[in-house]
């Protein structure tokens, strides 16, 4: 045995025993071990996770998170002591509300000040690094965390840890390790890796199949809500046989993922459940399926009537990360839906069905879906004096091919993408699934890093779009190869807290003062920033007639490798305070 086989080596192998492609790695004085490890390895031809350098934490999770949403395959993050794991920031909320599979390791200050140890204190910050719950930070968000304490089970840790962030409901999990301990010189351990394969998916019981299927059948007006199936893809085929069986609307509601096809007659929608307008599908439906979804609707606004039957299936039924979360279900079902749907499936094969009542609600039910497409179509017009989201989306619509996968974090445009992409293949749409904003940026190079031969096509508001630290993001995308367009749909402003005081205070004096602190006047080119930090082609977009040749120019650079970002103008959130200096910046300066 080598003696440089240290715990930081055992730590890597353990990687990419498990299948990890990337270590997403904002390195500090923490990780001396794994740094000597990295470049031993490639010394000696070793095969390691490839690292990937982050020059901001948010970035490197969001990374990280996103390749693990479209693969499933979890990769690792490595961040410095609980600065970077402070860092890590929003991104922390959407994994674990997204329940994304990620590791993060954090090292840890030494533990020992005089020598005594390789690894000892030797700067003045492992003083000042030292806090009393450094996994505290973040225990809140994570499945697992523990400490690494020695380098003979370190692998078997690893192992855990990625058995537990696999096995649903899935989500982050934490390792920190001091100093000395990962430089510890160690025995190699051999690993089965069949043995820490996550948790089997969970189906229904036999007894309850039978009764949804009962009470499916005996449905009126039967409808399907969800939010995250899509995140199987073989569970939007299910979905979709189930859903013609017995002529099912299905509504969206707030979706993170594309659970059902968009352009299919039995979609009647995407829902954030914030019109005042009734919603008579769920109002007056008779038996609901709300299968994976975090918030079916809002009970203030919108909810069923009190005689519907609701069945709930989902990969984390109780909602333990939330404190508050009920609905009035008639049964609950922690089940994998893709089986759970398979099982409703099989038993409907060998059932009689009337299908006279089923051809009928399929007309009704394609009327709504036609009446929606029609009113969407009616807003995608181009205006000659601005750009509408509507517009700019159907836009984006029209290059978006089989080989394309859109990000949306659109925010308060997060409806309209939906509506106006209208996506109808799995994977081919994803969003955070959380609300922490900034995502977006690296999510897309996450998303790229997995499909190198896909067109990633990433949409932001201005807001989201500072938030992602778009200077890192870009700086990334240059070094690691991986172009991607981003589309800003610029408002000047938040829109979305502007729209929540109204919610709440319709007629308050926020409104009639038109002041709710949220515009961005004077306004930043947000595109020159990705083109200073990262070569990005970029180009700001104010004229409608100028929109799709823009996304010509934008596409044609991402296809030659060089990330694209256009900076398209909407109307102002607040027109009066609109203030777009320009060319007079510099004479304002003076």
């Amino acid at each position: 045995m080598s003696e440089n086989y240290t715990t930081s080596t055992a730590f890597l192998e353990a990687l990419q025993e498990a299948g990890v492609s990337y270590i997403f790695a904002n390195l500090g004085s923490d990780h001396p071990a794994m740094i000597e490890a990295l470049a031993l390895a490639k010394k000696q031809n070793k095969k390691f996770p490839e690292v990937i350098t982050c020059p901001h934490e948010m970035v490197a999770l969001t990374a990280a998170s996103s390749y693990a949403q479209m693969t499933g395959e979890p990769q690792a993050v490595v961040v410095h002591v609980e600065c970077g794991t402070q860092n890590l920031g929003g991104a922390i909320h959407n994994a674990a509300k997204g329940r994304i599979p990620v590791l993060i390791f954090a090292g840890a200050s030494p533990y020992t000040q005089e020598g005594e140890l390789l690894g000892s204190r030797n700067e003045f910050i492992h003083w000042l690094q030292d806090v009393h719950d450094q996994r505290g930070i973040v225990r809140g968000y994570t499945k697992y965390d523990n400490e690494i304490r020695t380098g003979s089970n370190v692998k078997q840790l690893v192992h855990r840890s990625l058995q537990i962030a696999k096995s649903n409901p899935k989500g982050p999990v934490y390792l920190v390790g001091p100093r000395e301990v990962m430089e510890e010189t160690t025995q190699k351990v051999n690993i089965d890796t069949n043995q820490w394969e996550p948790l089997a998916s969970a189906a229904l019981p036999a007894e309850d199949v039978k009764n949804i299927v009962a009470d499916l059948k005996k449905a009126k007006k039967p409808l399907v809500i969800t939010s995250y199936l899509g995140r199987e893809r073989e569970a939007v085929e299910e979905l979709v046989k189930l859903c013609e069986s017995l002529s099912i609307p299905v509504i969206e509601s707030v979706p993170s993922y594309m659970n059902f096809p968009g352009d299919h007659s039995l979609h009647c929608g995407y829902q954030w459940w914030n019109s005042p307008d009734k919603i008579e599908l769920l109002t007056d439906a008779d038996v609901i399926l709300v299968l994976d979804s975090d918030v079916p609707w809002i009970p203030m606004k919108h909810k069923p009537n009190g005689d519907c039957i609701i069945y709930h299936i989902d990969v984390d039924p109780l909602k333990q990360q939330m404190p508050l979360w009920y609905i009035k279900s008639k049964r609950s079902f922690y089940a994998d839906c893709k089986i759970a749907l398979r099982q409703i499936n099989e038993m409907l094969d060998n059932e009689s069905l009337d299908k006279t009542e089923i051809v009928t609600r399929r007309g009704k039910i394609s009327n709504i879906h036609q009446q929606q497409v029609e009113e969407e179509q009616e807003l995608e017009q181009i205006n000659s004096e601005y750009i509408t989201p509507e517009y700019l989306t159907s836009c984006i619509r029209e290059i978006v091919d089989e080989n394309t996968i859109i990000l949306n974090e659109g925010i308060s445009n997060y409806p309209i993408i939906y509506k106006h992409i209208r996506s109808n293949k799995p994977g081919s749409i994803i969003s955070s699934g959380a609300g922490s904003l900034g995502w977006h940026g690296g999510a897309a190079i996450g998303v790229k890093l997995a499909y190198k031969d896909k067109t990633v096509i990433s949409l932001t508001g201005d807001g989201s779009y500072m938030f992602s630290v778009p200077s890192t993001v870009h700086w990334m995308a240059r070094k690691y190869n991986t172009p991607f367009l981003t589309v800003i749909y610029n408002n000047r402003g938040w829109k979305s807290p502007k729209l929540s005081t109204l919610g709440v205070h319709p007629d308050g004096v926020a409104n009639e003062m038109s002041e709710f602190h949220v515009d961005f006047g004077p306004v930043t080119d947000y595109a020159k920033v990705a083109e200073a930090a990262g070569g990005a082609y970029a180009q700001t977009v104010k004229d409608p007639k100028d929109v799709k040749g823009a996304l010509q120019n934008a596409l044609q650079a991402i296809k030659e490798g060089r990330a694209a970002v256009l900076d398209v103008y909407l109307p102002a959130i607040h027109p009066e305070k609109d203030v777009d200096f320009g060319d007079k910046a510099v004479t304002l300066m003076k």
